[in-house]
């Protein structure tokens, strides 16, 4: 594995001005030496002419990957003009964090329901080396890797909870521990080519659309499931403090059966839907 190494480079202004000095002094050689030193002159010239090819730029947060003939010889991070040897060929990497956002994409759960799901991923490239020399473009390695680790997180885990059936992390309730464990998978993936992952987080979650429907009266009859327990419990602790006071009291004695007909009048008024409507009652329970 290729990793990175600093390149051996000078300040380009300084050079700069050294060569147009040693430019300067190769014409005037040209120009009053004798015919037998006119040669190396010319030789100083053209070799002068060539150095001024080893000339580039480092943008900030930028890296210079220089081969000589195909081989590796470092990376410059140094901004500003620089120079190196001619005969290098420089490969500008750029080590900005960049995002890169998932289509939606159409996947099955754990439980085997259609969602679509998307991500966006915060990345930089941390090791330039890597990342010319480990993958042929990782900018796609990038992309698709992303792409296939958040498939693997939505097929391993269930939307949403279903009464008892999922007991773990859901997608949809445990939004920042999904999050961490897709920035892991990604970052695993993408280590080899030399990119760090700083971010990865669900941009999108929904059922699929032709489950949508369905799904929607579900959690509607879940909730008012819920609520409905909610309701009952309440109610049978009202019901027997009622009873309790009664009988502390000794406001009315009851037997069991109008302790049976209390209860079920006042669950019927407190679980109901609708408003109570009054009953007058002519006679005995008897």
């Amino acid at each position: 594995m290729t990793t990175e190494i600093p390149a051996k480079s000078l300040p380009g202004l300084s050079w700069f001005f050294a060569l147009l000095v040693l430019h300067a002094v190769a014409v005037a050689g040209i120009t009053v030496l004798p015919p037998i030193l006119k040669l190396l002159a010319v030789l100083l010239l053209i070799a002068l002419i060539a150095c001024w090819f080893g000339f580039y730029m480092v943008q900030p947060n930028q890296g210079k990957v220089l081969q000589f003939f195909g081989r590796y010889s470092g990376t410059d991070r140094n901004a500003g003009l620089r120079w190196a040897n001619p005969f290098y060929t420089k490969k500008s990497v750029s080590l900005r964090v960049r995002n890169f956002e998932s289509g939606r994409l159409k996947v099955n759960d754990a439980n085997g329901n259609p969602i679509e799901i998307g991500a966006v991923i915060v990345w930089r490239v941390v090791d330039t080396a890597e990342a010319v020399f480990e993958v042929d473009n990782y900018e796609s390695y990038v992309t698709i890797q992303s792409e296939a680790a958040l498939r693997n997180l939505a097929t391993s885990y269930a939307y949403e909870e279903h009464g008892d059936e999922n007991k773990g992390l859901t997608l949809r309730s445990n939004a920042n521990e999904i999050a961490l464990k897709l920035k892991q998978e990604v970052h695993e993936r993408l280590q080899k080519a030399g990119v760090e992952v700083m971010e990865a987080r669900l941009s999108h979650l929904a059922y699929s659309a032709e489950i949508a429907h369905a799904m929607l009266q579900r959690q509607q009859a879940s909730a008012v499931l819920g609520a409905r327990k909610i309701i009952v419990q309440g109610a049978v602790s009202i019901v027997q403090a009622a009873l309790e006071q009664l009988k502390t009291l000794d406001v009315v004695e009851l037997d069991t059966e109008r302790k049976a007909a209390m209860v079920s009048n006042l669950l019927v008024v407190l679980c109901g839907d609708q408003k109570a409507q009054p009953v007058i009652n002519a006679g005995s329970l008897y």
